[in-house]
């Protein structure tokens, strides 16, 4: 059975937008998924399941997580195949970039058209890098950048549902899961 990872985008943020991971691991079960597992309380969660289209199970995990929670929790999901390569560009483009002061990863529920990669990338200044491969967007700040800045390059408006990760979680992610 294929197993799947799981990225919840804005919950535990605010008292209004809680869902501890042990909730999140209880709905993931209700839908019927197996060897349900969490990591760390930002909406991080590995599952299997014989479904086999991404859209259907973002669909499930979606209504579920609605109709537990009352509010809505958009579902960015990837096969364990798909993000050991979102944690092999995190690698290389680190390696490529030292020195960085900050790396974050964001996760897109679908990958930008040709034209819309060009203008994410094009938010690339003096504070640092946009750089998209696939379903990930990679933020490379550099030193200096306006620390404390939510989204510091002005990028995240252009890259439709998203939720980020830092490369450190992106990694840790990776190998524990994949």
């Amino acid at each position: 059975m294929p197993t799947y990872l799981a990225f919840l985008r804005a919950v535990n943020l605010g008292a209004k937008r809680v869902f501890p991971k042990d909730d999140i691991r209880r709905v993931v079960e209700s839908v019927g998924f197996t060897g349900v597992e969490t990591y760390i309380n930002t909406g991080n969660v590995r599952f299997s399941t014989s479904m086999r289209s991404r859209a259907r199970i973002e669909s499930a995990l979606e209504a579920a997580f609605a109709a537990d929670r009352g509010f809505e929790v958009p579902t960015i999901v990837f096969s364990q195949e798909e993000f050991r390569r979102v944690a092999e560009d995190v690698a290389e483009l680190s390696a490529a970039h030292p020195g960085l002061a900050r790396h974050y990863v964001y996760l897109l529920k679908e990958p930008p058209a040709h034209d819309e990669r060009a203008t994410i990338e094009a938010t690339s200044g003096t504070e640092g890098r946009m750089v998209v491969r696939g379903r990930a967007a990679h933020a490379l700040l550099r030193p200096g950048y306006q620390e404390g800045r939510v989204d510091p390059l002005a990028a995240a408006k252009l890259l439709g549902v998203a939720t980020n990760r830092t490369h450190t979680v992106v990694t840790a992610l990776a190998e524990r899961w994949c």
